[in-house]
């Protein structure tokens, strides 16, 4: 196996504490109660510290058009096995108040913006 050939080795998919970031994406968002929130579109990493910093959440649209995507602090997610998904502790009424952009949108990832999300979801900026 060539490192390039690694789309199709399951040993690089995932490990008892890791797991590739191809697997996250597209993976479901329920609420603890098992509900349906969203999908995994992206995983972000700061490209300073090599951590994963956000998850960009799509929710809403009907066949992926008119979809709204929500940047969530990754630690703000906690892996639910039982619901083989992500789960999100938010209310409808947080969410409508979360900051989030359209598809038609360039979104800012600054550092400012990132703080804003942060605030918003009560995780401490470490940038």
């Amino acid at each position: 196996m060539h490192l390039s050939d690694t789309s199709t080795d399951p040993r690089l998919d995932e490990t008892l504490q890791l797991i590739g970031s191809d697997k996250v994406e597209g993976t479901e968002v329920r609420r603890p109660d098992g509900a349906h929130l969203g999908t995994i579109r992206r995983v972000m990493i700061d490209k300073i510290t090599g951590k994963v910093a956000y998850v960009v959440m799509s929710f809403g649209g009907f066949l992926g058009v008119g979809e709204d995507f929500y940047p969530v602090p990754w630690d703000r997610l906690k892996y639910n096995e039982m619901l083989d998904a992500y789960e999100l502790d938010i209310s409808d009424d947080q969410l409508s108040g979360a900051p989030k952009f359209t598809d038609e949108a360039v979104y800012d990832f600054s550092r400012a913006e990132g703080r804003r999300v942060n605030d918003f979801y009560g995780v401490p900026t470490s940038f």
